[in-house]
């Protein structure tokens, strides 16, 4: 498999995974997009082994096999796109390795007592995506990458809630259920009660005022890596609008974005 083709297999996987993602990416430079892609396709591998059906100890030797197979390229798509693209970038090893970190931390934390915990979590599987891809971008601000990265893990948090559970996992934490009166019941049964209304408030708040911090990150950038990432943002920020707007009764899926809207938050961005 040629570099070419390595790219192209992960833009696909991109545009057919992570379409959100994809329309963020979209206004790159090609360098530069082919390279996002690759970081995503590595992100995608690591969740779909820790979210898959394998025994856990099988799902264990290969999240550690992934982590091994970092300083050299393999032989499918999304080792050799991400081998050249660390050539021309400066992706650093911790990030790819954080993410590992997160995966691993999937199988054997299902709860978090309270939200420095799930801080923590976020931080590895999304704050070093941040991370990894501000490389990319040509920045130096980590910190705010990471910040960015953790806001819009603490949105799919709220976004994922019945998809979470299903796999058997609580993400939001159990100091904050039990303030609020929320109960894993509450979860399982689909009641979007008003304590679960209130709750989940609370949570979007929190992610907004990550988001905002994060946000502090375009400054630092030229001006097509900045509509990349202010787009990625406003989808992110027009999901949580529409679970607000659906009184976070996120138990039959999360919401979707037309085409249409997708395209008026990259067109605002351009704007901008």
């Amino acid at each position: 498999m040629t570099t070419d083709q390595a790219y192209a297999e992960v833009e696909r996987l991109t545009r057919r995974r992570a379409r959100n993602f994809a329309y963020g990416i979209m206004v790159l430079p090609r360098e530069k997009r082919r390279a996002i892609a690759a970081i995503y396709a590595f992100a995608r591998r690591v969740d779909d082994v820790a979210d898959g059906e394998l025994p856990v100890e099988e799902k264990r030797l290969q999240l550690e096999q992934l982590r091994a197979a970092l300083p050299s390229p393999g032989g499918d798509a999304m080792s050799i796109a991400l081998a050249d693209a660390r050539s021309r970038f400066p992706i650093p090893d911790r990030a790819l390795h954080a993410l590992v970190d997160g995966g691993l931390q999937d199988l054997d934390e299902t709860r978090y007592a309270h939200f420095e915990e799930l801080r923590d979590y976020c931080t590895k599987v999304a704050g070093a995506v941040g991370v990894a891809c501000v490389a990319v971008y040509g920045s130096d601000d980590v910190e705010r990458a990471e910040t960015l990265g953790i806001a819009l893990q603490l949105i799919n948090i709220i976004r994922d809630v019945r998809e979470d559970w299903e796999l058997g996992r609580v993400y939001l934490p159990q100091d904050e259920l039990a303030s609020f009166g929320v109960t894993e019941d509450d979860i399982a049964d689909g009641r979007a009660t008003d304590a679960w209304r209130a709750l989940l408030t609370f949570q979007a708040e929190r992610a907004r005022v990550y988001l905002q911090d994060g946000l502090g990150l375009l400054g630092s950038l030229d001006g097509r890596s900045a509509l990349c990432v202010s787009t990625f943002a406003g989808l992110y920020r027009a999901t949580l609008e529409r679970i607000e707007a659906r009184g976070f009764d996120v138990f039959d899926g999360p919401p979707h974005l037309s085409a249409l809207t997708k395209l008026r938050i990259v067109g605002e961005g351009l704007r901008r």
